[in-house]
């Protein structure tokens, strides 16, 4: 197992498989997936670094073996535990929570619990209208309004710079995709997502500083060259 903050290289087509349902945990990652992130980050807040074998992937010339004797699905996260695979990031999410030790990553507020569960249902979406901006002359106009949206869910609770106060699932699911935004809205169009909202300003400012997600984030360049291609063969 890698010690805290080296990432090992991932694993390719020509890569062995790791020792398969001999009782070890593992994560299986990849080092530029956002749902991938959410799950590592989750395991990193609860302080399961030491529990789990985190395996990357390299998604573009993955090994065979994944899909064969893994996951059928060949993608990730999945997650081996118990002599079974589980897979869909906030499944896993939630499936880390109940079935680890550490920190809880759901609220027990009723209210919070309510609100975190509408945010999670409406990330999808969010993220379909902000990916569609990219087609705009004017990005930044187009998807102000979701980025408003993250603003005053940040306002909804006062206890913390988190969406529910407090770090959780929720910061999880999002947090990924917050850094994704901010690198291509900065790097690529040259607008700056906090501007002018200051509590999406204050969340990054925290986020960067928990460990459990500093070390999962992507590298600004090697992502802007991933959205480049991934923009031009949308076009």
């Amino acid at each position: 197992m890698a010690a805290a903050g080296v990432r090992i290289p991932p694993l390719t087509s020509t890569s062995n498989p790791p020792p398969l349902f001999d009782g070890t945990t593992r994560l299986y990652i990849s080092y530029t997936c956002p749902y991938a992130q959410r799950v590592w980050i989750a395991f990193n807040f609860k302080g399961l670094q030491d529990k789990i074998e985190l395996v990357p992937i390299d998604l573009l010339n993955r090994p065979t073996w994944y899909k064969e004797k893994v996951y059928p699905e060949n993608k990730v996260p999945s997650l081996e535990h118990n002599g079974k695979v589980m897979g869909e990031s906030l499944d896993l999410i939630k499936y880390v929570d109940a079935n680890f030790e550490g920190p809880s990553l759901v609220s027990t507020d009723p209210a919070k619990k309510e609100y975190g569960e509408q945010l999670i249902s409406h990330i999808d979406s969010l993220m379909k209208d902000i990916y569609a901006s990219f087609k705009e002359e004017d990005p930044m106009q187009q998807a102000g309004p979701s980025f408003d949206y993250l603003e005053n869910a940040l306002g909804k609770f006062d206890d913390g710079p988190f969406f529910l106060g407090q770090f959780g699932l929720v910061d999880a699911a999002f947090a990924p995709f917050v850094e994704r935004l901010q690198i291509t809205f900065s790097e690529v169009y040259k607008n700056d997502i906090v501007s002018g909202r200051p509590k999406l300003a204050t969340y990054i400012e925290e986020l960067n500083k928990l460990d459990a997600y500093k070390i999962t984030k992507v590298d600004p360049q090697e992502f802007v060259e991933i959205f480049k291609k991934w923009f031009l063969a949308q076009q």
